[in-house]
């Protein structure tokens, strides 16, 4: 890991200083606004608090036993130094989230942001063993363990991942490890335009037909491809990982598709980090197979926001995903009513990132019934963690 890593008496401090700070809002009813290093800051519904709470002085790693392929690390710690680290092993951290390598390991659990990989690896929750947090009274829960086979505790862990810091304030994660593959490639290939959806299934049933387990497999709209300077007419990407054979057998399978460029790996970091400040994020999702309902469903929305920046669209092929990205320049109003229909049947929709004014607008709240609202009571009692970010009454 860059740098030095505090000694544990400081990362106590911090922590103490972090349960006072959770005391002293339960006791005051005042709420608090939870960030890791803030890279999502503006994601998520507006949280109406007068302090807030940074986890960013909680770093390093605690323990890392190579050889059980686990480590533990506070939640200030950003990935890049994570996957620093791990790399010096021969390991690899399977957390790769949209966002870039800058963000925290807590706030990457908080928000279970995925990426690129997950679809092949997992989501954020099938990577955590073990989870410290401070709960909405300042004391400090502990839930799973630091071995793979250990599951106590494991409803916690789920219960803290994607909770958006509203049940517990994250302190520290053991997580698990995979090694590094022998072989690691990324090819550009074509794939036919969004505007021929019927040629578009079949080529995508091809492609699901083929005999290839990809690391990463992501289909790019043109504005992104120009973006990421693919080659022309490219906007499949697909990352090829595990040892020589099976790759080069992947490779082989890719090329009944049509011919591959091969791209640098830094391609995926550029792709990570597309999304401009300011912009306007919404997920669509369905069932792989039907991947061109929400695509299409995107590229209406983009086509309705026509005249400023290109919205840039992508999709995770293995989890039927797809991710709109509208870059600031188009007023709430234009938002609004782009976004506004409701998606067709059988599409998941979620805000990622929206103006504040258009939360109540536009978003349903995503905790609001009468179990997560008794969850939340049992860890935050006083409803101080981040109110309002999940949808529940802020007031």
């Amino acid at each position: 890991m860059t740098g030095v890593a505090p000694s544990p008496t400081t990362r106590d401090a911090a922590v103490a200083e972090l349960q006072d700070a959770v005391r002293d809002a339960a006791g005051a009813g005042m709420p608090l606004r939870v960030l890791g290093g803030g890279t999502w800051e503006d994601a998520g519904r507006p949280v109406r608090a007068a302090r807030r709470v940074r986890t960013a002085a909680i770093t390093g790693v605690v323990e890392y036993v190579p050889g059980d392929l686990t480590l533990t690390a506070r939640a200030g710690t950003t990935l890049a130094e994570l996957h620093a680290v791990t790399r010096a092993e021969g390991q690899w951290l399977p957390l790769e989230p949209w966002g870039g390598d800058a963000g925290t390991l807590g706030a990457t659990l908080a928000t279970a942001t995925a990426g690129p990989t997950s679809g092949a690896v997992g989501l954020p929750r099938d990577v955590v063993l073990g989870v410290t947090v401070v709960d909405g009274s300042g004391a400090v829960v502990r839930g799973g363990g630091r071995v793979v086979k250990n599951v106590a505790g494991f409803d916690l862990v789920r219960l803290m991942v994607g909770a958006w810091g509203t049940l517990g304030v994250l302190t520290e994660a053991t997580v698990r490890l995979r090694a590094l593959p022998e072989t690691d490639e990324t090819l550009a290939l074509a794939a036919p335009p969004a505007g021929h959806p019927a040629t578009r299934d079949a080529w995508l049933a091809r492609l699901r037909a083929l005999p290839i387990a990809p690391a990463s497999l992501e289909l790019v709209n043109e504005a992104l491809a120009r973006q990421l300077a693919l080659p022309t007419g490219a906007r499949l990407l697909a990352r090829l990982a595990g040892n020589a054979d099976a790759v080069a057998a992947q490779r082989v399978a890719l090329a009944v598709l049509g011919d591959a460029a091969p791209l640098p790996a830094d391609v995926w970091h550029r792709l990570r980090t597309a999304e401009p400040a300011g912009a306007a994020t919404l997920r669509l999702s369905a069932a792989p197979a039907r991947l061109t309902a929400p695509w299409q469903e995107a590229v209406r929305i983009a086509d309705a926001l026509a005249g400023g920046a290109e919205p840039l669209v992508h999709a995770s092929l293995a989890r039927g995903v797809v991710r709109l990205i509208v870059p600031a320049g188009p007023g709430e109003p234009a938002l609004a009513a782009a976004f506004g229909a409701r998606p067709p049947d059988g599409i998941r929709r979620v805000f990622e990132r929206l103006p504040a004014a258009l939360w109540p607008r536009l978003s349903e709240g995503a905790a609001d019934d009468p179990l997560s609202r008794g969850v939340r009571r049992a860890f935050d009692p006083h409803l101080v963690l981040n109110p309002g970010i999940l949808g529940e009454p802020s007031a």
